[in-house]
This record gives C-alpha cells, structure tokens and sequence, in this order.
C-alpha cells in the first residue's frame, strides 16, 4: 500500500471517528473514550495525544454548544461565573498535571462514575421537567464549575457526566437543559486547557484539525437527537458511558 493510501486512509479514520466522538460527547459526554486511543493508535506520544484531544474536542463542544444556544436551551447571560469558574479550574488543572501524575485519581474515579450511573439509573433527579434549586449559582459556580473545570484540565474522563450530575441534582435542571449547560462547560474547559496545551507546543494540529472537522458534523448532529431524544435517550446512554469510562480506566486504553 502506497503512503499515499496510508495517508489517506489515516485521514478518514480520523474524520469518522471525530464525528462518532462528537455525536456520542455531545448526548453523554465519553466522546474521548473513542477519540484518545485513535489518536494514540495514529503515533503521538501520550501528552501530545492529550493535548491535540482538547483540540478536537474543542470543535465539538463548540458545534453542539452553538446548537444548544440557538434552541434557547442555554443562555449565556445566566452563567457568566460559572463559565469563568470553569475556566479557571481547567487552566489550574492543566498546568498542575505537567508536575504530578494521575495514579490517584485513576483509580477514584471509576467509583465515582459507578456511583453517579446508579444515580442516574435509579435517583429522583430523572425527570423531563425542572426540581427544585439547591443551592445558589454563585456557589455552584464555585463547587461544581472550579472543580470539574479543574479536574478536567488535570485529567478528564468523565468530566461531562460530572457537569451534568451537579445540574441534574444541585440545580434541579431536567435533562435536557442539563445536557446543554454542560456542553457550554465542557466547552470552555477544553479551550483553557488547549490555550496552556499550545503554548507548550504540544499539539499536533494537522490531525487535530482533520478530526475536528468531524467534530463539527457530529456535534451538532448529537445536540440535535438531544432535543428531539430527551429522557428516553439520554438517561440510558448517559448510565452506559459512564459505566464504560469505568471500565477503560480500570483496565487502562
């Protein structure tokens, strides 16, 4: 086979396999679970594989975010603090990973994943419509937004159905509503981490870009079965990713 072909085959692989990723990351987050290994697979070592994820990612979240916003499912307006929260958190977190490694937290968050699909599966919080509000947004902003944002630039699967937990059961957010927040948040976690990632030099963007092309297909694509699924989609899927995190994690990519 000519390196042509090969180049070309690469090529599609990683078109495909970002607009598969955005799909499933905007509707359940665990778009990384297909993305990271692919991109492992592709040759890059594991801190560019890292970085040049976030690149990617970035389109999608941003695709599905656009989305989400053009449907009035979100409005930018109500959460200023919490998307600067975010932001702050996930550039911490990334500059703190270059000097501390993940073993702790890779062995913590399958449990956490586990406990939050049975959350998922099983808590009161499911419902089409909104619950009631539990704590201000001021301090969402600050437990949920810092935190996740953080542990996202620090390490990141998951992060999605963390968002989107703390919607559900410390905002009484429906689902839907959730969801969409969340992608606005995953959005701007990935693009603090990317910005820290770049001026490293660690981004392959050759590839990056080919597979954020799909990325924007897919995005949109999934935040508009988002919409149109609600609760029967969504709850199941969102339980299946975030059992299969647990899984990839425990058992390593």
């Amino acid at each position: 086979m000519s390196e042509i072909t090969l180049a070309t085959d690469l090529m599609l692989l990683l078109f495909v396999t970002g607009m598969v990723a955005g799909t499933l990351d905007a509707m359940a987050g665990g778009g990384g679970l297909i993305t990271l290994p692919v991109l492992l697979f592709a040759g890059l070592p594991p801190t560019e594989a890292l970085a040049t994820n976030k690149l990617q990612g970035s389109f999608g979240t941003f695709s599905a975010s656009l989305y989400f916003l053009r449907h009035r499912a979100v409005r930018l307006s109500d959460i200023p603090f919490l998307i600067i929260c975010t932001f702050i958190g996930s550039m911490s977190g990334t500059l703190l990973v270059q000097h501390l490694n993940t073993d702790l937290l890779n062995r913590m968050v399958p449990v956490l994943l586990i406990l939050t699909a049975l959350y998922f599966w099983f808590g009161p919080g499911i419902s089409p419509l909104d619950r009631e509000q539990r704590i201000s947004r001021a301090a969402f902003a600050l437990l949920i937004g810092f935190t996740v944002g953080f542990y996202d630039g620090f390490f990141g699967p998951g992060a999605g159905t963390f968002f989107t937990l703390g919607f559900v059961a410390l905002q009484g957010f429906n689902i839907i509503k959730a969801t969409a927040h969340t992608k606005i948040l995953n959005f701007t976690s990935n693009i603090a981490s990317l910005i820290f990632f770049a001026a490293g030099g660690y981004v392959a963007w050759s590839l990056g870009l080919i597979m954020a092309a799909g990325q924007l297909i897919g995005g949109r694509l999934g935040a508009k079965l988002v919409i149109r699924s609600g609760t029967r989609l969504l709850r199941p899927l969102i339980v299946i990713v975030s059992l299969v995190i647990s899984v990839k994690l425990l058992i390593g990519y």
